[in-house]
Protein backbone atom coordinates (compact mmCIF):
# COMPACT_ATOMS: atom_id res chain seq x y z
CA UNK A 1 0.00 0.00 0.00
CA UNK A 2 1.27 3.14 -0.84
CA UNK A 3 2.66 5.56 1.82
CA UNK A 4 5.25 8.46 1.47
CA UNK A 5 8.23 8.44 3.85
CA UNK A 6 9.62 11.70 1.84
CA UNK A 7 8.21 14.36 4.02
CA UNK A 8 8.83 16.89 1.17
CA UNK A 9 6.57 14.76 -1.33
CA UNK A 10 4.23 14.07 1.93
CA UNK A 11 3.57 18.09 2.63
CA UNK A 12 2.51 18.98 -0.84
CA UNK A 13 -0.09 15.79 -0.91
CA UNK A 14 -1.58 16.43 2.82
CA UNK A 15 -2.24 20.17 1.47
CA UNK A 16 -3.76 18.67 -1.53
CA UNK A 17 -6.06 17.06 0.59
CA UNK A 18 -7.38 19.93 2.50
CA UNK A 19 -7.44 21.81 -0.81
CA UNK A 20 -10.22 19.13 -2.24
CA UNK A 21 -12.01 19.12 0.92
CA UNK A 22 -12.05 22.67 1.15
CA UNK A 23 -14.94 22.46 -1.84
CA UNK A 24 -17.04 20.44 0.82
CA UNK A 25 -19.08 23.65 2.42
CA UNK A 26 -19.42 24.54 -0.91
CA UNK A 27 -21.47 21.41 -2.08
CA UNK A 28 -23.79 21.42 0.89
CA UNK A 29 -24.42 24.79 0.25
CA UNK A 30 -25.98 23.83 -3.26
CA UNK A 31 -27.83 21.22 -1.69
CA UNK A 32 -31.77 22.04 -1.42
CA UNK A 33 -32.61 22.21 2.64
CA UNK A 34 -29.85 19.86 3.78
CA UNK A 35 -30.99 20.65 7.31
CA UNK A 36 -34.12 18.70 6.71
CA UNK A 37 -32.24 15.46 5.18
CA UNK A 38 -29.18 15.27 7.14
CA UNK A 39 -29.41 11.29 7.56
CA UNK A 40 -30.07 10.79 4.38
CA UNK A 41 -27.21 12.84 3.55
CA UNK A 42 -25.14 10.87 6.08
CA UNK A 43 -26.23 7.53 4.68
CA UNK A 44 -25.66 8.22 0.83
CA UNK A 45 -22.21 9.94 1.88
CA UNK A 46 -20.49 7.08 4.05
CA UNK A 47 -21.97 4.81 0.97
CA UNK A 48 -20.13 6.57 -1.29
CA UNK A 49 -17.00 6.63 0.98
CA UNK A 50 -16.80 2.98 1.39
CA UNK A 51 -17.56 1.60 -1.78
CA UNK A 52 -14.63 3.87 -3.78
CA UNK A 53 -12.22 3.00 -0.82
CA UNK A 54 -13.25 -0.59 -1.45
CA UNK A 55 -12.83 -0.15 -4.92
CA UNK A 56 -9.18 1.91 -4.53
CA UNK A 57 -8.20 -1.42 -2.25
CA UNK A 58 -9.10 -4.31 -4.69
CA UNK A 59 -7.62 -2.39 -7.38
CA UNK A 60 -4.64 -1.98 -5.43
CA UNK A 61 -4.16 -5.58 -3.63
CA UNK A 62 -6.68 -7.70 -5.36
CA UNK A 63 -9.45 -9.89 -4.31
CA UNK A 64 -7.53 -10.38 -0.89
CA UNK A 65 -8.32 -6.50 -0.24
CA UNK A 66 -10.87 -7.46 3.04
CA UNK A 67 -8.36 -9.00 4.52
CA UNK A 68 -7.19 -5.78 5.94
CA UNK A 69 -10.74 -5.93 7.69
CA UNK A 70 -9.08 -8.58 10.02
CA UNK A 71 -5.92 -6.74 10.52
CA UNK A 72 -7.99 -3.32 11.50
CA UNK A 73 -7.29 -3.69 15.13
CA UNK A 74 -8.66 -1.63 17.99
CA UNK A 75 -6.98 1.37 16.75
CA UNK A 76 -8.55 1.13 13.58
CA UNK A 77 -11.92 0.62 14.89
CA UNK A 78 -11.36 4.04 17.42
CA UNK A 79 -9.69 6.04 14.38
CA UNK A 80 -12.84 5.03 11.84
CA UNK A 81 -15.01 5.84 14.58
CA UNK A 82 -14.04 9.09 15.44
CA UNK A 83 -13.93 10.17 11.75
CA UNK A 84 -17.59 8.80 11.49
CA UNK A 85 -18.66 10.87 14.40
CA UNK A 86 -16.57 14.28 12.73
CA UNK A 87 -18.42 13.14 9.82
CA UNK A 88 -21.51 13.12 11.28
CA UNK A 89 -21.43 16.14 13.09
CA UNK A 90 -19.93 18.50 10.34
CA UNK A 91 -23.21 17.75 8.43
CA UNK A 92 -25.18 19.54 12.05
CA UNK A 93 -22.81 22.08 12.10
CA UNK A 94 -22.90 23.31 8.58
CA UNK A 95 -26.91 23.43 8.68
CA UNK A 96 -26.82 25.40 11.61
CA UNK A 97 -24.56 28.16 11.80
CA UNK A 98 -22.22 29.34 8.95
CA UNK A 99 -19.79 27.67 6.76
CA UNK A 100 -17.09 29.86 8.50
CA UNK A 101 -17.65 29.25 11.69
CA UNK A 102 -17.87 25.59 11.44
CA UNK A 103 -14.37 25.98 9.40
CA UNK A 104 -12.57 27.73 12.29
CA UNK A 105 -13.71 24.75 14.53
CA UNK A 106 -12.09 22.53 12.20
CA UNK A 107 -9.25 25.19 12.55
CA UNK A 108 -8.63 24.13 16.07
CA UNK A 109 -7.76 20.40 14.71
CA UNK A 110 -3.46 21.13 15.53
CA UNK A 111 -4.13 21.60 18.89
CA UNK A 112 -7.04 18.92 20.03
CA UNK A 113 -4.40 16.39 18.01
CA UNK A 114 -1.87 17.58 19.72
CA UNK A 115 -3.76 17.47 23.53
CA UNK A 116 -4.75 14.11 22.46
CA UNK A 117 -1.13 13.10 21.82
CA UNK A 118 -0.04 14.33 24.91
CA UNK A 119 -2.42 12.15 26.79
CA UNK A 120 -2.78 8.64 24.84
CA UNK A 121 0.85 8.70 23.12
CA UNK A 122 3.17 10.39 25.62
CA UNK A 123 3.95 13.05 23.11
CA UNK A 124 5.62 16.20 25.10
CA UNK A 125 3.89 19.38 23.96
CA UNK A 126 6.37 22.21 24.27
CA UNK A 127 5.40 25.53 25.90
CA UNK A 128 5.46 26.66 22.25
CA UNK A 129 2.54 24.86 21.32
CA UNK A 130 0.62 25.51 24.48
CA UNK A 131 1.06 29.21 23.90
CA UNK A 132 -0.16 28.44 20.24
CA UNK A 133 -3.09 26.48 22.00
CA UNK A 134 -4.13 29.17 24.04
CA UNK A 135 -4.25 31.83 20.96
CA UNK A 136 -6.77 29.52 19.82
CA UNK A 137 -8.91 28.76 22.44
CA UNK A 138 -9.33 32.91 22.80
CA UNK A 139 -10.14 32.83 19.01
CA UNK A 140 -12.68 29.72 19.65
CA UNK A 141 -14.12 31.62 22.61
CA UNK A 142 -14.48 34.78 20.59
CA UNK A 143 -16.62 32.88 17.86
CA UNK A 144 -18.69 31.84 20.68
CA UNK A 145 -19.64 34.44 22.38
CA UNK A 146 -20.85 35.81 18.78
CA UNK A 147 -23.18 33.47 17.88
CA UNK A 148 -26.08 33.21 20.81
CA UNK A 149 -28.75 32.25 18.84
CA UNK A 150 -29.69 28.50 20.09
CA UNK A 151 -29.39 26.91 16.26
CA UNK A 152 -26.09 28.78 15.94
CA UNK A 153 -24.90 27.78 18.91
CA UNK A 154 -25.41 24.25 18.60
CA UNK A 155 -23.68 24.52 15.24
CA UNK A 156 -20.39 25.85 16.66
CA UNK A 157 -20.84 22.76 19.08
CA UNK A 158 -21.20 19.90 16.66
CA UNK A 159 -18.12 21.84 14.50
CA UNK A 160 -15.90 21.48 17.26
CA UNK A 161 -16.73 18.10 18.07
CA UNK A 162 -16.13 17.06 14.53
CA UNK A 163 -13.05 18.59 14.86
CA UNK A 164 -11.93 16.42 18.15
CA UNK A 165 -13.32 13.03 15.97
CA UNK A 166 -11.02 14.34 13.12
CA UNK A 167 -8.01 14.68 15.84
CA UNK A 168 -8.62 10.95 17.53
CA UNK A 169 -8.24 9.77 13.92
CA UNK A 170 -5.31 11.28 13.16
CA UNK A 171 -4.27 10.24 16.06
CA UNK A 172 -5.08 7.00 15.53
CA UNK A 173 -3.12 7.04 12.52
CA UNK A 174 0.32 7.65 14.41
CA UNK A 175 -0.75 5.02 17.33
CA UNK A 176 -0.28 1.97 14.95
CA UNK A 177 1.73 2.84 11.79
CA UNK A 178 1.01 -1.10 10.57
CA UNK A 179 -3.08 -0.20 10.92
CA UNK A 180 -4.32 -0.44 7.23
CA UNK A 181 -5.05 3.09 7.00
CA UNK A 182 -7.70 2.97 4.03
CA UNK A 183 -9.27 0.51 5.70
CA UNK A 184 -9.71 2.50 9.12
CA UNK A 185 -11.49 5.04 6.48
CA UNK A 186 -13.71 2.74 4.80
CA UNK A 187 -14.76 1.40 8.48
CA UNK A 188 -15.88 5.17 8.93
CA UNK A 189 -17.61 5.59 5.69
CA UNK A 190 -19.66 2.00 6.90
CA UNK A 191 -19.83 3.48 10.42
CA UNK A 192 -21.79 6.61 9.01
CA UNK A 193 -23.63 4.19 7.06
CA UNK A 194 -24.92 1.79 9.53
CA UNK A 195 -26.00 4.90 12.16
CA UNK A 196 -27.50 6.25 9.42
CA UNK A 197 -29.58 3.43 8.19
CA UNK A 198 -30.60 2.56 11.66
CA UNK A 199 -32.11 6.46 12.19
CA UNK A 200 -33.79 5.95 9.31
CA UNK A 201 -35.29 2.74 9.46
CA UNK A 202 -36.39 3.47 13.31
CA UNK A 203 -37.71 6.39 12.75
CA UNK A 204 -39.58 5.80 9.29
CA UNK A 205 -37.86 8.16 7.30
CA UNK A 206 -37.00 7.55 2.96
CA UNK A 207 -33.91 6.40 2.26
CA UNK A 208 -33.35 8.89 -0.31
CA UNK A 209 -33.62 12.61 -1.21
CA UNK A 210 -34.38 14.33 -4.72
CA UNK A 211 -31.83 13.20 -7.43
CA UNK A 212 -30.33 16.06 -7.36
CA UNK A 213 -29.73 16.29 -3.80
CA UNK A 214 -28.59 12.30 -3.74
CA UNK A 215 -26.19 13.41 -6.81
CA UNK A 216 -24.57 16.32 -4.04
CA UNK A 217 -24.57 13.97 -1.82
CA UNK A 218 -22.23 11.63 -3.47
CA UNK A 219 -19.92 14.23 -5.02
CA UNK A 220 -18.92 15.21 -1.52
CA UNK A 221 -18.86 11.76 -0.36
CA UNK A 222 -16.46 11.60 -3.59
CA UNK A 223 -14.28 14.41 -2.61
CA UNK A 224 -14.15 13.67 0.68
CA UNK A 225 -12.50 10.11 -0.12
CA UNK A 226 -9.90 11.29 -2.44
CA UNK A 227 -9.10 13.74 0.39
CA UNK A 228 -9.18 10.52 2.87
CA UNK A 229 -6.64 9.07 0.64
CA UNK A 230 -4.01 12.01 -0.23
CA UNK A 231 -4.28 12.53 4.08
CA UNK A 232 -3.67 8.84 5.24
CA UNK A 233 -0.99 8.51 2.13
CA UNK A 234 1.39 11.72 3.91
CA UNK A 235 0.68 10.72 7.42
CA UNK A 236 3.50 8.42 7.91
CA UNK A 237 6.27 10.92 7.30
CA UNK A 238 4.57 13.80 9.33
CA UNK A 239 3.97 13.88 12.67
CA UNK A 240 0.17 13.90 14.11
CA UNK A 241 -0.40 17.81 15.16
CA UNK A 242 1.69 18.90 12.01
CA UNK A 243 -0.60 16.43 10.16
CA UNK A 244 -3.87 18.20 10.75
CA UNK A 245 -1.99 22.01 10.53
CA UNK A 246 -0.99 21.35 7.04
CA UNK A 247 -4.83 20.15 6.34
CA UNK A 248 -6.07 23.45 6.79
CA UNK A 249 -5.99 24.35 3.30
CA UNK A 250 -9.52 23.00 3.62
CA UNK A 251 -10.69 26.22 6.07
CA UNK A 252 -9.06 28.88 4.04
CA UNK A 253 -10.17 27.15 0.81
CA UNK A 254 -13.73 26.72 2.12
CA UNK A 255 -14.40 30.15 3.68
CA UNK A 256 -13.26 31.16 0.23
CA UNK A 257 -15.39 29.53 -1.87
CA UNK A 258 -18.76 30.03 -0.22
CA UNK A 259 -17.91 33.71 0.38
CA UNK A 260 -16.94 34.90 -3.39
CA UNK A 261 -19.41 36.18 -5.17
CA UNK A 262 -19.06 34.52 -8.68
CA UNK A 263 -20.10 31.16 -7.29
CA UNK A 264 -23.68 32.57 -6.49
CA UNK A 265 -23.06 31.94 -2.27
CA UNK A 266 -21.95 35.21 -1.25
CA UNK A 267 -21.65 33.82 2.81
CA UNK A 268 -20.35 37.05 4.35
CA UNK A 269 -18.32 36.03 7.75
CA UNK A 270 -19.95 37.78 11.00
CA UNK A 271 -17.56 40.56 12.98
CA UNK A 272 -16.76 37.84 15.31
CA UNK A 273 -16.34 34.95 13.23
CA UNK A 274 -14.01 37.13 11.79
CA UNK A 275 -11.81 38.79 15.07
CA UNK A 276 -11.80 34.85 15.94
CA UNK A 277 -10.76 33.35 13.06
CA UNK A 278 -7.51 36.15 13.14
CA UNK A 279 -7.16 34.82 16.27
CA UNK A 280 -6.89 30.84 15.56
CA UNK A 281 -4.55 31.84 12.16
CA UNK A 282 -2.17 33.68 14.15
CA UNK A 283 -2.21 30.55 16.72
CA UNK A 284 -1.30 28.44 13.33
CA UNK A 285 1.36 30.84 11.76
CA UNK A 286 2.92 30.74 15.21
CA UNK A 287 2.28 26.76 15.85
CA UNK A 288 4.27 26.75 12.36
CA UNK A 289 6.90 29.42 13.09
CA UNK A 290 7.85 27.02 15.63
CA UNK A 291 7.81 24.14 14.48
CA UNK A 292 11.49 23.07 14.27
CA UNK A 293 11.97 24.00 17.89
CA UNK A 294 8.84 21.90 19.06
CA UNK A 295 10.02 19.40 17.17
CA UNK A 296 13.77 19.60 18.62
CA UNK A 297 11.94 20.12 22.00
CA UNK A 298 10.14 16.14 21.74
CA UNK A 299 13.86 15.01 20.49
CA UNK A 300 15.30 15.92 23.44
CA UNK A 301 12.22 14.75 25.83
Amino acid sequence: MLELKNEKIAIPVVLLAGLIWSFGPLVVRYMNEPNLVPWQYIFARGLTIFLILNLYLFFEEGKDFYKNYLKIGISGIIGGTGLGIAMITFIYSITNTSAAVTLLCLAAMPFFTALLGFLFLKEKISLNVWIAIFIATVGIIIIAFGNTEKNSLLGLIFGMTSSIGFSVFSVTLRWNKETPKFTTVAFAGLFCFVVAAIVILTNDMVFLSTSYNGALFSIHGTLVCMGLILYSIGSKAIPAAELTLLSLTEVIGGIFWVWIPILGINEIPSTNTIIGGFFLFMSIIYYSLTIKTNRRFIALN
